[in-house]
């Protein structure tokens, strides 16, 4: 096993910038092992054998032994089956996978982390690795192997003067957002401030800020990872380099990212944010009136618009519109919201909205989804343990027979369809060059993302393929997809949607994961598993 030195990389004194790192590596002797039980459910009995999956699927034994030692070399929490808070610590955001793993780590630190990889490794358990736990795709739960937790990790420190943030990887969005816009500043992050910074940082990082600041992956200044070896590394432009280019849109291949740092960039004191809403026989013209508008857009100006559907049940309703389909236009302007306003006057000729949630707030308030989130999430704070689907893929353009295609589509959708909605992207993303990092689709300009929710997992064979059969129609319009809002059953597909960069991604997982350990995400496979 490879316990990092106290004193930081190469034995020099510990800077600031060291804090998570060096607090990560001390913890386990500067909190007795006691202290932390304390306030966790006990452990149950061991039994004489505990039935696991390996990474080819067949079914293993590991030893009360095997289990008492990994257990007792913690600071965390190890649960089995048959102990109490088990069940909680194995459920993920979406709902419709309910997977048991074998053994759940809920990790204290850094050295935590480092002997789940190597228990995994040494086993050849099936490894899934759980941070904010809201995968789309269930990448961050598995049946019958190991589920390395990051969710305990929550530290987080800013750096207001050289403007970065360093924070662990079980720390939300939502969370690293409060501490960061204390100071005037923020990262581009995702929008749903219960998801999780590190799978989102990882497949890249879609956002409000994407079109000023580029997408989350952009804006990394370096990251600390341990990889399936057992070894702890930073990476960063300086400190291996090749697997820092990996991990920015290559997602959770090449490692268990434990810190991320973060630029930050000056925001507020207040943005433009919210959707106005407008009868559904109106989609046609708010999709062109998005067409038109995006094209002159600056970077400061973010854009989307899709069909939404307002249903008794799905969360809150902060907007207060009856239950029934509609159709929104979301807007963001970064700076006067005043100046917002005025790049929004040509959606006057779409008419009085139904509802006009536009309105000037905190960056953290539009964050939190504070009235007119977007057309997709209109009801923010969706409860954990709901069924969800999503669909995704990138525009180059938005063709004439799409909106006909999308609304055709719609018209016959069932009631669990909450929203399909087409987002603006260009901007500062588009300004990195398709091979400057493993996120290739840098020439989408818009990506379109269907979204499905419903409450009974009996229905959830039955509804996916719904939800394909509809996708079908629209997916020919596309070109790529978004790894983290889609589910990933095709290699195919897979390869294409890193284009180029492809070829070096797999040179990168021989390197760091030649044994495909870390497969269950949108996976690289290793040339001897390919």
């Amino acid at each position: 096993m490879n316990i990092p030195a106290p004193t930081g990389r190469g034995g020099r004194n510990i800077g600031r910038r060291d804090f998570v790192r060096s607090s990560l590596a001390s913890v386990v002797t500067a909190v007795p092992a006691s202290r932390l039980w304390a306030d966790a459910a006990s452990p149950g009995a061991i039994p004489d054998t505990v039935a696991a999956v390996d990474l080819s699927g067949k079914s293993i034994s590991l030893t009360a032994a095997d289990i008492k030692d990994f257990r007792a070399g913690l600071a965390g929490q190890l649960f089995l089956r048959t102990d109490a808070g088990y069940e909680q610590a194995r459920k993920v955001w979406n709902g419709a996978f309910d997977r048991h793993p074998a053994l759940v780590v809920r990790c204290h630190g850094t050295v935590d982390v480092i002997r789940a990889v190597d228990f995994a490794r040494t086993h050849g358990l099936l490894t899934a690795v759980h941070a904010g736990g809201h995968s789309i795709s269930g990448a961050s739960s598995c049946d019958g192997g190991i589920m390395i937790d990051l969710s305990p990790m929550k530290g987080i420190r800013v750096d207001p003067v050289a403007r970065v943030a360093e924070a662990q990887g079980g720390v939300l969005l939502g969370e690293l957002d409060r501490e960061t816009t204390a100071f005037g500043l923020a990262t581009p992050l995702g929008t749903a401030p219960d998801t999780g910074i590190a799978g989102l940082t990882l497949g890249g990082g879609m956002g409000r800020l994407n079109r000023m600041f580029g997408l989350a992956c952009d804006n990394l200044v370096g990251v600390d990872i341990v990889t399936a070896n057992g070894k702890l590394l930073h990476a960063s432009s300086k400190e291996n380099a090749d697997l820092f280019w990996g991990i920015r849109g290559g997602g959770g291949n090449f490692g268990v990212v434990t810190s991320f740092e973060y630029r930050l960039h000056a925001v507020g004191p207040l943005v433009l944010d919210g959707t106005r809403f407008y009868p559904y026989n109106q989609a046609r013209a708010v999709f062109a009136a998005l067409k038109e508008l995006a094209e002159s857009a600056p970077d400061e100006l973010g854009l989307s618009a899709g069909f939404s559907r307002v249903q008794a049940g799905f969360g809150q309703n902060p907007a207060g519109l009856p239950p029934g389909r509609y159709v929104g236009m979301n807007a963001f302007h970064y700076g006067d919201p005043r100046q917002g306003l005025r790049l929004l006057e040509p959606l006057k000729k779409l008419g009085t909205p139904l509802l006009d949630a536009i309105s000037a707030k905190t960056y953290l308030a539009a964050q939190r989804g504070d009235v007119g989130t977007g057309p997709v999430l209109l009801t923010p704070g969706l409860p954990a343990g709901m069924n969800a689907y999503d669909k995704t893929g990138y525009l180059r353009s938005i063709p004439a027979g799409l909106t006909d295609e999308i609304v055709k589509r719609l018209d016959t959708a069932p009631p669990w369809v909450l929203g399909l909605d087409l987002s603006q992207m260009g901007g500062a993303v588009a300004r990195v060059k398709p091979d400057a990092t493993a996120y290739w689709n840098r020439d989408g300009n818009f990506i379109v993302t269907l979204f499905a929710l419903w409450l009974d997992p009996a229905h959830n064979e039955q509804n996916i393929r719904t939800a394909r059969e509809l996708w079908d129609g629209i997916e020919p319009f596309t070109k790529g997809y978004y790894v983290n809002l889609d589910t990933h059953n095709s290699d195919q597909r897979l390869r294409a949607n890193y284009g180029e960069n492809y070829p070096r991604l797999v040179a990168l997982k021989d390197k760091y994961d030649p044994m495909n350990l870390f497969r269950l995400n949108a996976n690289i496979r290793p040339s001897a598993h390919a």
